[in-house]
């Protein structure tokens, strides 16, 4: 059976078992795939990498946004109303 990984990285549930933080640092900053039975199980995500995912993820939800409200009208709003 063929399995998608989608990380440099893997190891084992006994390794992350083993060492947690040498797991981690072992992908030098990127996910490790944690594999269960030579499965991928999970992803090992180092907290910066996860900050930049949950960022990005943001600047396209907002971006979809705006890209939906390009064709409404505008709103009138005078700087003494503020």
């Amino acid at each position: 059976m063929v399995h998608t990984v989608l990380a440099e990285t893997t190891a084992s549930v006994s390794e992350l078992k083993r060492d947690p933080m040498g797991t981690v640092a072992a992908g030098e900053g990127s996910p490790v795939a944690i594999l269960n039975r030579n499965e991928p199980a999970f992803y090992c995500v180092p907290a910066k990498a996860y900050e930049a995912l949950l960022n990005r993820l943001e600047d396209l939800e907002l971006n979809a946004i705006a890209d939906a409200r390009q064709g409404q009208a505008e709103i009138e709003v005078s700087l003494d109303d503020l």
